[in-house]
């Protein structure tokens, strides 16, 4: 998950993947939705605690923990 600044008032400007997304598959933007952040947290109550990071926080959960880590912020090609 990675935070670009916000591109209106409602706009949290956090971007949720997978992270074993295609490029092709993130460039077909009927693969892509904008949902509210909040319903997102109610799937995973795991990303809250992260929800107040800065603008170009960027973090991965690892497997073998489950657990959430602060990573560089590279945002995907588009």
């Amino acid at each position: 998950m990675y935070r670009d600044p916000p591109s209106n008032d409602v706009d949290s400007g956090w971007t949720f993947l997978s992270g074993d997304e295609a490029q092709d598959y993130l460039d077909n933007p009927a693969n892509l939705g904008i949902y509210d952040v909040n319903t997102i947290a109610n799937y995973d109550p795991s990303i809250i605690g992260y929800l107040d990071a800065p603008v170009l926080s960027a973090f991965e959960r690892r497997p073998e923990t489950n657990e959430f880590v602060a990573v560089a912020f590279l945002r995907p090609v588009t």
